[in-house]
């Protein structure tokens, strides 16, 4: 009698979310000087000063300059993140005292969401649901920003340049390797 197929596991719904998070994470601590960071750190949890309630957050960030505490939430949906969404995190921010935060989704916010969002200094970070640490796609303020790890045997005289041309083909920064 022949055997039936063995259909291989799905990863956890638990496993993705955990992965995306941990990428967002990962993709804050490669952006950390263009946005303005001093430090990213991991999951934890932050009282409020008001509701005396714990927030566990997705991470934190310190800004650099003046230390201010900005927190972040992930939230890989398939839908757009609402008004209320954006909402439940600005309180967040405001009982915990921090100076604002990042959202990180694969999709765009809602139009109430984003002036919520604009309104207590929460910046929103579209970053592609099957990122990786050596592949990742994000999308903030308008700018694409790239992230990939590919592994290149270089000889003692060999060079590499990198080029990133914005959308009408203009550089945008040139890198050369040795």
């Amino acid at each position: 009698m022949a055997k039936k197929p063995v259909k291989p596991r799905r990863a956890s719904k638990r496993r993705l979310w955990s992965d995306y998070e941990d990428v967002s994470q990962y993709v804050l601590e490669q952006l950390r000087g263009r946005l303005g960071l001093a430090a990213v750190e991991p999951k934890q949890t932050l009282t409020g000063l008001d509701s005396g309630t714990d927030w566990e957050v997705d991470a934190k960030c310190i800004r650099d300059g003046d230390a201010a505490i900005l927190i972040v939430e992930c939230r890989r949906y398939k839908s757009r993140l609402t008004q209320e969404a954006l909402a439940a995190i600005a309180y967040r921010i405001r009982d915990t005292r921090s100076a604002g935060g990042f959202t990180i989704s694969p999709m765009k916010l809602q139009k109430g969401a984003k002036k919520v969002a604009d309104a207590n200094s929460v910046r929103h970070i579209q970053l592609h649901p099957d990122s990786t640490p050596a592949a990742w796609f994000a999308l903030i303020d308008d700018v694409f920003h790239v992230g990939f790890v590919d592994e290149v045997k270089v000889g003692a005289s060999d060079t590499m340049e990198l080029t990133v041309r914005g959308p009408d083909r203009q550089v945008i920064e040139r890198r050369t390797y040795p």
